[in-house]
This record gives structure tokens, sequence and C-alpha cells, in this order.
């Protein structure tokens, strides 16, 4: 009964909570959990440089070595921009045979506060790009070598974040095993408040509690004068080249224009509604990230009749997610349009304009660019924040997983003891040294001549 359950896990209200329990326990006889500790480099696995620089074909040309840059400036930052590399890595690794939406790069450094329709804040996955239907193991193992890399970087010693991981899972289990006991509409509705955070804060945690308080903040009319001038009487978004760029192309400039007009139809009337009430006045490309360095990607600044109330939103190229060679072409017409629908299924709630186009060549999704949103900085944490930040990550993660597939299932094959936290840790391990081989790989490319990096910070 287990298998046609598990592949049925996108309908589970056929089967009985009890019997999607059992079949889940009953996935560990096929994949027992302690073979997730499983890692060692395919024998025909390629040279590190050589993927990235097939995952650059498509990129614009003048930004890669801002990319090969910032990958360069530490091995979490080599792990956020490799993507590809490990998708590649955990397609080898065991699996349950449980599906559910994944987030496809659940690292650290996207997960981070947004403010819902209703103005709360809450902690939730940020970043969509490579989300497809996948083994939610791929996920937590992605996240869990995330700590163990920035906690490297952080200069935590080896037994410190043995146990930071072994609590990051352990949270995803325990929270996983807690949404398999509600009500779906119950799971559906749940998210994570700042005010439960800030409650589960003590006066050590400095760093969060300043982040959380700054992440207010973050809104468009806050940085309207940081980013815009006035010129010849009218605002425009500021050059910082090579980072922010005006196409000094009067065509380009009103393709991209055309852009956010055609994303419009994507939006519910409500909200187009609402968009009615600003007009466009700018567009310029700019780099984000680390990961999406040399994709396209633009930011358009809209006015409300009265100019007094700047709203903007960034359009940004989706590509092909990663995971697809490995699990198939995602069910959508387009990759924006994946990545949006993707982002409603895992997210409590997600931006109100959030949408989709397309020009004759690119898929672009389109978001605020800032809505009270702001992520950690990681690197400043002590391990008493880390370790704090790394579990609200591990319970965001549970909740996307258990809104958008059967936590029943999951809860079933995870059970109540540590035996696959203990494997996903030496999992990790295993794969933070194999990440650092890969980033030894990249300063030695750039040193000798091999790629051309260029830093910006």
């Amino acid at each position: 009964m287990s298998t046609p359950i598990a592949q049925s896990s996108a309908q589970p209200g056929t089967f009985t909570r009890a019997e999607r329990y059992a079949a889940g326990k009953s996935l560990r006889i096929q994949v027992p959990r302690s073979r997730h500790a499983e890692w060692s480099p395919e024998p025909q696995r390629a040279d590190p440089i050589s993927m990235l620089e097939e995952d650059n074909r498509t990129r614009l040309p003048t930004l890669v070595p801002i990319r090969y840059g910032r990958m360069s400036l530490s091995s979490f930052t080599f792990l956020r921009g490799a993507a590809g590399i490990m998708a590649n890595d955990l397609a080898s690794t065991p699996i349950s045979g449980i599906k559910t939406q994944i987030c496809g790069d659940a690292h650290l450094g996207n997960f981070g506060i947004y403010a819902t329709p209703e103005r709360r804040q809450v902690f939730d996955v940020n970043d969509f790009d490579e989300t497809v239907q996948g083994p939610w193991e791929w996920d937590v193992k992605r996240l869990a070598a995330s700590a163990i890399v920035a906690g490297r970087r952080n200069g935590f010693t080896a037994s410190a974040n043995r146990q930071i991981t072994l609590k990051c899972v352990q949270t995803y289990r325990e929270t996983i095993r807690r949404f398999a006991t509600m009500y779906p509409r119950d799971v559906w509705y749940a998210s994570i408040d700042i005010q439960s955070l800030f409650g589960v804060l003590n006066r050590k945690d400095k760093m969060l509690r300043k982040t959380f308080k700054e992440a207010r903040q973050h809104t468009s009319l806050h940085a309207f004068p940081k980013l815009t001038d006035v010129i010849h009487g009218q605002y425009r978004i500021k050059d910082e080249p090579p980072l922010i760029v005006h196409y000094d192309d009067p065509q380009r400039d009103e393709k991209l224009g055309m852009l956010v007009v055609e994303y419009m139809a994507t939006l519910a009337e409500d909200r187009r509604t609402l968009l009615n009430h600003y007009h466009l006045v700018d567009i310029a490309q700019k780099v984000v990230g680390v990961g999406s360095v040399g994709t396209r990607c633009y930011i358009a600044l809209l006015l409300s009749s009265d100019n007094d109330d700047p709203l903007f939103i960034q359009i940004k190229e989706a590509r092909s997610s990663v995971f697809e060679p490995h699990v198939g072409r995602a069910p959508y017409p387009n990759h924006a349009q994946r990545v949006v629908q993707g982002q409603h299924l895992m997210q409590a709630a997600s931006d109100i304009l959030l949408g989709w186009t397309h020009d004759e060549t690119f898929d672009f999704y389109v978001r605020q660019l800032r809505d009270m949103k702001l992520s950690a900085d990681i690197a400043t944490l002590d391990t008493n924040d880390f370790l704090k930040y790394v579990q609200f990550c591990a319970t965001a993660l549970a909740r996307a997983h258990a809104r958008s597939g059967d936590p029943v299932l999951i809860s079933g094959y995870l059970g109540s003891s540590a035996v696959f936290e203990q494997a996903i840790a030496s999992f990790a391990e295993a794969y933070a040294d194999q990440t650092e081989r890969d980033y030894a790989t990249l300063l030695t490319a750039i040193k000798d001549g091999r790629v051309h990096a260029e830093t910006d910070v």
C-alpha cells in the first residue's frame, strides 16, 4: 500500500491519517533513514568550473565576472551561487520517494522577513527561482549543508556546528510531526509571525532582535531617496555602474515598459486596480544576489498621481530550475509562472503584486522590491543567535513542505527518533567538505586566469 499512497501524496485526502503515516513508515524499509548520511562524488562528476561555465552560457557576459567575484568571497557565498552543482550532486543521493513542492535553494540566506497583505511581518522561505515538485530531502540537505558551511565560516567549532545541524534537522522533524496532527486548513493558515519569534529571543540575541526591528523600515518609501535622483525635474533611478545601469536605447526602454504593462494581466483584478493608481517613471538594470548575478534583472520606479507615493518593483528573469533535468519540466507554460505558483504554494502569504510576464526570449517574474523585507546577516551571528536562526529556517521549511505536500507521509518516514538528523548531519559535514574543495578550485581558477572575477564590495 505504501507506494500508491506515496505516489498519491498530492491527494492525501484519499487515505486516512493512520494509513498515510503507516505508508511513510514503510518507506524506511526501501530507503533506511540512516542512508541519508551517504555522500561521495560520482566518479564522472564534472569539474565545478566547467559546471559554472555551462550555467553562464545564457547570462549577461559583462556580469559573469561579478558572479565569480561574489562567489569567491567565502565558501558560503560559493555554496549560494552553486545551486546547479549541488542539484546534480543531490540527484545521486537516496530519496524516500515522497515528493512535495521544494524551494530548491533552501540555504540559510534564502529565508527572511517580509510583510503580508495585512501588514503583519512573517518569517518564511523567500527565494523560489529553483522551485519544483521534488524530494523534500533535497531542501533539508541543502539547508543543513549551508549551516555547516556558514558555521565554519563564522569560526564555530566542529562540535558546535554538528550540534547546530542536529538541532536544525530535529526542529524540522518535530515541526513536520506537529503539522501532521493538524487539520489541512490549519496547516494552510499557519505562519511564523515575527512577534512570536520575539517571544523566544532573549537579551543575548541582539543581532536577531536588531534585524527583526530593522525589517519594518525596508519599504519603497524608505528606499526612495537612496535609489533616486531628480534630473531635469524628473525622478530617475540612480546609476551605480555596474550594479545599477540604464540602457541608452529608447527602443529597449519601451520593451521593458511593455513588460510592466503585460505583467499586470497576470494579476487579480483588485491588484490591477491598485496598480492603476501608479504610473511608470523609470526602469534600470540591477544586479542582485549571488546565484542570480548575470541573469536579466530590472527595477522599475512607479509613482502615484501626486508623485508622493513611490513603488519599486523588481522584474527578474526566470530560467529553467536546476532540478528540472532530474525531476522533469514543471507543468507551466513558462518558468516565471513556475516560480510564482511555487511561491504561492510554499509561502504562508505572498506579495500581493507577485506576477509574471515574458518577451520573445525570456520569462520574468515581478514582485515588490522592498516590502518590509530583510534577511539576517548570518556572518555577524554568534553561536546562540546562529542556532536560533537555523531553527527558525528549519521551522519555516517544514511549514512550507507541510503546506504544499503531505506532512503525515513525511512524519511517518521520519518517525520520533534521532536517526534522520544524525544521518543528515553526517551528510552535511561531508558535503561541506566537498563545497570547500570546489571553492578552492574556484580560487585556483581565478588565480590561474581560467576565469575572471571582479569584486564589487
